[in-house]
């Protein structure tokens, strides 16, 4: 079973496989927003929905606590465009 977590410490939302992390998205903060930079799912995990779930709990945590998100990454420009 997948689990996901919101790691603000790493800056990023991860998806574990047990203590095997098979997924991020990764941000920084960009005069107070956060700017969604890199969205990676290991290949083996593929086509799952675990990226778009990743992208959508950065987001969510952001709106949560009233942070502006900025889309870099093609992926999160695909899924909050």
């Amino acid at each position: 079973m997948i689990e996901y977590r919101f790691e603000p410490e790493l800056h990023r939302s991860a998806a574990y496989d047990g203590s095997s992390c098979i997924g991020e998205c990764d941000y920084v903060d960009r005069n107070g927003a956060w700017a969604i930079t890199h969205t990676e799912v290991d290949p083996a995990w593929g086509g799952q929905g675990i990226a778009r779930q990743l992208v959508m709990m950065v987001a969510q945590e952001a709106e949560n606590q009233d942070i502006p998100v900025i889309p870099v990454c093609s992926y999160a420009v695909h899924v909050l465009g």
